[in-house]
């Protein structure tokens, strides 16, 4: 079977604040299609880690590319490689002077110059999909953090984009809001979104990864399939991370 193009590839990544290293010689290569998880305890580089795909943070060796295209934050294309990248953050950042349907539809408008009716269109059918259709002329202070998250993911849906950066989504939402959210993120991979996904929610982990990539301090301690990580982790510090958490069955 012939594997898929090759979407992101970093390249011996290296990124450090103020002399001190956070990632150290990563590397890692997602075929379209692919939904890879990762994990770590706080503090290991994870969320800096998607903030240099976005070209959010400036990296100090290696490289990363998108379909090809280096990805440099300070580049003149950076604003069209960025528009290929959808990123969600755990802190929703929709303006709150704003309704739903304006929040999503803003930068396809504003941004890829589409017609309003047809963005607006759009708009209705993925907030259809994702539950909150009923919101669309809401305010976001009018609405759960569940809901909110899943106004986030179709604002970055809605520009079109090659792969899905998602950053600790559930980290600011209470219990039950968190099985909304992870639901509408099953689907996205379901449908063959490419996503790249940090999480401390193992047991979605387990449910929704193609491959689940371990870092501890800035470095791949594992890489393999949820069957291998969860069920067979090669290495002590796997083992040790692993045993913290419990796992109930979600299946993918």
């Amino acid at each position: 079977m012939e594997r898929a193009e090759e979407l992101l590839k970093l390249e011996h990544v290296k990124k450090a604040y103020d002399g001190q290293e956070v990632l150290k010689d990563f590397s890692l290569t997602v075929h379209r299609g692919e939904v890879i998880v990762i994990v770590g305890a706080s503090g290991c580089g994870k969320s800096t880690l998607l903030r240099c795909i976005n070209g959010l943070e400036p990296i100090q060796g290696g490289r990363i590319s998108l379909q090809g295209q280096v990805i440099d934050g300070r580049a003149k294309n950076i604003a069209d490689i960025r528009q290929k990248i959808g990123m969600v953050f755990q802190s929703y950042d929709l303006f709150p002077h704003k309704t739903i349907m304006q929040n999503t539809t803003l930068a396809p408008i504003k941004v890829q110059k589409r017609i309003r009716a047809d963005a607006e269109k759009e708009a209705e059918e993925l907030l259809q999909r994702v539950g909150i259709l009923d919101k669309k002329d809401n305010y976001p202070r009018q609405l759960s953090g569940g809901q909110k998250q899943r106004a986030a993911i179709v604002r970055a849906l809605m520009m079109h984009p090659e792969i899905m950066l998602f950053d600790e989504v559930t980290a600011a939402l209470d219990p039950e809001m968190v099985r909304e959210v992870l639901d509408t993120m099953l689907e996205l991979a379901r449908s063959g979104m490419t996503m790249l996904i940090v999480t401390h929610e193992m047991s979605f982990a387990k449910a929704v990864a193609d491959r689940v990539v371990f870092l501890d301090d800035g470095v791949t301690v594992e890489e393999g399939t949820p069957e291998e990580f969860f069920e067979r982790p090669k290495t002590e510090r796997a083992k040790r991370f692993l045993h913290t958490f419990e796992f109930d069955s979600v299946k993918k």
